[in-house]
């Protein structure tokens, strides 16, 4: 039996409770769903690239099916290489789709065999983005509901060393 793969792309810089969210809504669809974070040295990120995968595996550590691994380059040649054909992506807002539809038909026309499977953000998380919890946290307020607990306390740390 052929199995059914998922890559969901992201910065997670750093990962929320929506990006939770939509990891286990995909694992009731997919068999296997790879968490690849995005190298992006355009990005100013707060967490290293190896501080969110060391992150995120320690929240997924004991479901087999979840695996978390960094790409760079084209995302469509790393859905490829890892012989998967789903990109899954989350949507909040309709502000998110035209976005991401850009990105969809890009990387179809790009390789014709990798679809894009939207899913909306369950609606207690449709307002969380990475960008507003490291906001809130830098200001010192409560996330503990935005984010895992070690998340939160990672980002306490972040801003007391800022």
């Amino acid at each position: 039996m052929k199995s059914h793969i998922a890559i969901y792309p992201g910065s997670f810089d750093p990962i929320t409770n929506g990006h939770i969210d939509i990891i286990q809504r995909g694992l009731q669809i997919f068999d296997r769903v790879i968490i690849a974070v995005a190298r992006n040295s355009e990005k100013n990120s707060l967490f290293s690239v190896q501080e969110r995968v060391e992150l995120i595996s320690q929240l997924v550590d004991d479901n087999e099916r979840l695996e978390v691994d960094t790409f760079d380059g084209l995302l469509v040649d790393y859905v490829v290489a890892n012989e998967a054909r789903v990109i899954l992506r989350g949507l909040r807002a309709v502000s998110d789709f035209e976005y991401e539809f850009q990105l969809a038909q890009m990387n179809h026309s790009i390789s014709q065999q990798i679809e894009t499977l939207f899913m909306m953000t369950s609606a207690q998380h449709g307002y969380l983005s990475s960008s507003i919890v490291k906001e809130v946290a830098s200001l010192g307020g409560k996330i503990e509901k935005f984010v895992p607990q070690l998340v939160a306390e990672k980002l306490r740390q972040k801003f007391k060393q800022k």
